[in-house]
């Protein structure tokens, strides 16, 4: 299915603002905690909490963890979840725990959801339900 505007571009700079930011020298990662928003061109990520994994030289982002009250917006689609990661280089972000998207009046829900920001695709998975709007009210 389709998720978001096609062609996203993960080489953008990533921006994340936080109520707290603790930086864990040891193995070279980032908690941000407290109204985390993740910006990177128009996609725009929500959370309670996002972990910032860095590449083994520290010079990139690797990953990013984010839990509780996840959601993830790729105009013109949204979804939401428990839990995301989302892959820097790929531009391949994994939603689960109670996934819902919502495209324009259609709503789909399930287990676990994949999507591809480059590719503007995405994969529901998981006693998937689907609520297809049809035409205007």
């Amino acid at each position: 299915m389709a998720f978001g505007s096609a062609n996203a571009d993960p080489t953008l700079p990533v921006e994340v603002t936080s109520e707290t930011l603790n930086v864990n020298q040891e193995d070279g990662s980032a908690e941000f905690v407290g109204n985390v928003v993740v910006i990177q061109g128009e996609m725009r990520l929500t959370a309670k909490r996002v972990l910032v994994i860095y590449n083994n030289e520290r010079s990139a982002i690797e990953r990013m963890e984010a839990t509780e009250n996840v959601v993830l917006v790729s105009p013109p689609d949204a979804a939401e979840g428990d839990w995301a990661e989302y892959t820097i280089d790929s531009g391949v972000i994994e939603m689960k725990g109670n996934v819902l998207l919502t495209q324009g009046p259609s709503i789909i829900s399930g287990d676990q959801m994949i999507a591809n920001l480059t590719s503007g695709t995405a994969t529901m998975s998981g006693r998937v339900k689907t609520i297809l709007q049809q035409g205007g009210n």
